[in-house]
């Protein structure tokens, strides 16, 4: 007989728009034991499985802190209201929790009445990204924190008959069936209640359960948390208040946005590595749904990830990316040090909007083939070995060629064909191996250099390069050189940087967020951003935050020759992260941070 021996869940706490398996184990009529499902239509010895969810509701709803979603909310911030703030930021669990958040909590007060002193109506850009419903006070504003992830027709919770009312059970409480399969994704509808998932063995023949149903409650449903939207800043502007309207360029042709974001891929992130982070929020169900909600409502017409997995690249972020206008490539890392589930090898995805761009070339650059061309090359058969064990390190990158469709609108010759060439890269994270790194940076830009000679383009160098303002690495990109007398260049056991002057490239690459440094004139957003810039180095104070590290690793790198920035994604503060200990969070699921620029094509000028 077919019996259910044991059912558990995979998180504590349901979040909306986060599906829910339940973990079930079963005894097949053999003797064998399996997790895998029993469908009605492949029944097993005449049997197979029924599931159902009951959402579990009371007349008594419940509002959720916003700083704590696990917590239920005592307080509320009557000045959140009165800005037309939604409710759900509004809502605290207690007066300590409010007093902690108020230093933060304070700048959304601020942003409102900035953004209603200069239009009146500026608020539903800032806090309407990520969307924010207002249809109930308590339970459809915390919803609006889903956003349309999660809320869409691609929801399924089984078949849809027509459930019943309610059945009163002896407790007071009303359940409400909610689901009629093994998954369920919590809707808005759910939040503040339980959920309670049955399963039982049916027989095929007479449709009548065999024993008792199995039976889990989970805790309340929570609203995924919501991080305060990013705006756009222009830095090539007069205007430097501007009017940050994430949408307005669509109508300035020839601008094209870029996003360069390190996802942190789901291997990496373990409650051993980041323990201060909740279990729930750590999960990827989760995680995978606010990524996206982040990552779509940004609307950037090229996207650069890293540490996507092949299995999420093709089983999550390609197919929703694609339903938003997207089309996908991906170069997974090699294998040669790998030794993992090869479906979970991470590697670099670019996204590219189909009616702003059409692809024309792709090129993978595997550093480990690169690794051996070079030992062949100079390293003694006898110490080749060695030396490969130093540069073999599964690094890739991904460069693609692109043919704008801006039409002849902002070029100088609407007969030329717009092409832009987007690398995307994840450099080696050994700090001991300086030397690496940098070798793989220099391979890279070698690579770029003979795309330039071939074509009059345009480039872009994003990625997660492992290296911090002042390495090596970063002087190369950014000063086309290495210093001489830099400290890391003695780090070279195989002579691979020798001689160090031959370090160079032609490329007039340029960071884009430096563009921050370079602005001029006063006022609230750029007094922000300059504060969260190094004025050293002019760039970031961090891309990378967590409880051991803070620092910039994560770069946008363009041809200053051919684009110029429009605008930049603005910074976090590092306070407001640090009110979750560090990164990733319940509001931001990577322990990077993206960057985001606008670019606008110059006029061709010859290299």
């Amino acid at each position: 007989m077919l019996t259910v021996l044991r059912v558990h869940l995979p998180s504590e706490i349901p979040i909306v728009g986060c599906e829910i398996t339940p973990y079930v184990l079963l005894r097949r009529p053999d003797g064998g034991i399996s997790t895998e499902d029993v469908h009605e239509a492949i029944p097993l010895d005449g049997h197979f499985m029924r599931y159902k969810w009951y959402r579990i509701q009371s007349d008594r709803r419940v509002a959720v802190c916003n700083v704590h979603p696990t917590e239920q909310a005592t307080i509320q911030c009557l000045g959140c209201l009165k800005s037309k703030i939604p409710v759900a930021k509004s809502y605290h669990c207690s007066a300590k929790c409010f007093s902690d958040a108020w230093q933060h909590h304070r700048v959304l007060h601020e942003r409102a009445l900035s953004a209603l002193n200069e239009n009146g109506n500026e608020e539903e850009e800032l806090f309407g990204r990520f969307g924010s419903g207002n249809a109930g006070i308590i339970n459809a504003s915390l919803s609006g924190s889903t956003s349309n992830i999660g809320q869409s027709s691609s929801v399924n919770n089984g078949p849809t008959p027509v459930y019943p009312t309610g059945t009163e059970k002896n407790s007071g409480e009303t359940w409400f069936e909610v689901g009629r399969s093994r998954t369920y994704t919590p809707t808005a509808d759910d939040i503040g209640h339980a959920l309670r998932f049955e399963c039982v063995a049916v027989d095929s023949e007479t449709r009548s359960s065999v024993g008792a149903p199995t039976s889990i409650m989970t805790s309340r449903v929570i609203p995924a948390p919501t991080p305060t939207p990013r705006r756009l800043i222009p830095v090539n502007s007069a205007d430097v208040m501007g009017h940050f309207d994430l949408d307005s360029r669509n109508s300035s042709f020839g601008t094209f946005t870029v996003l360069s974001y390190n996802i942190l891929a789901d291997t990496y992130a373990t409650s051993d590595t980041y323990s201060y982070c909740p279990t729930w929020a750590l999960s990827w169900p989760y995680r995978r749904q606010n990524l996206l909600r982040e990552i779509i409502g940004y609307h950037a017409d090229i996207i650069c990830l890293q540490e996507v997995q092949s299995n999420h690249f093709e089983e999550f972020f390609a197919p929703e990316l694609d339903k938003h206008g997207y089309q996908a490539l991906f170069k997974k890392r090699t294998t040669e040090v790998y030794t993992g589930n090869l479906q979970s090898i991470d590697g670099c995805a670019t996204f590219f909007r189909r009616d702003k761009f059409s692809h024309v070339k792709k090129y993978e650059v595997e550093f480990n083939k690169a690794a051996q061309s070079l030992t062949d090359a100079i390293i003694p058969a006898a110490q080749r070995k060695v030396a490969l064990t130093r540069l073999i390190k599964d690094n890739i990158a991904l460069i693609a060629v692109l043919e704008a469709k801006f039409g002849s609108h902002g070029a100088d010759n609407p007969s030329k064909r717009q092409l832009l060439c987007v690398a995307n890269t994840h450099i080696n994270v050994h700090q001991d191996l300086k030397d690496v790194k940098l070798w793989q940076v220099n391979t890279l830009l070698k690579g770029l250099e003979k795309i330039a000679v071939s074509a009059d383009i345009p480039m872009l160098v994003c990625g997660d390069f492992n290296a911090t303002p002042g390495s090596t690495p970063h002087g190369l990109l950014a000063m086309g050189k290495v210093d001489l007398m830099h400290p890391d260049l003695a780090i070279d056991p195989l002579g691979i940087l020798r001689p160090a002057s031959k370090l160079t490239h032609q490329l007039p690459l340029v960071s884009a967020y430096s563009s921050f440094a370079r602005m001029v004139g006063a006022g609230y957003d750029l007094e922000h951003q300059r504060r969260r810039m190094d004025p050293a180095t002019n760039e970031p104070l961090f891309t990378n935050c967590t409880r051991d590290f803070t620092g910039t690793i994560d770069y946008i790198f363009y041809t200053a020759d051919s684009l110029s920035v429009e605008s930049l994604l603005e910074l976090l503060d590092e306070d407001s992260l640090r009110k979750d200990t560090a990164l990733p969070s319940p509001e931001w699921s990577s322990d990077h941070i993206a960057l985001l620029a606008e670019f606008r094509c110059k006029p061709r000028v010859r290299r």
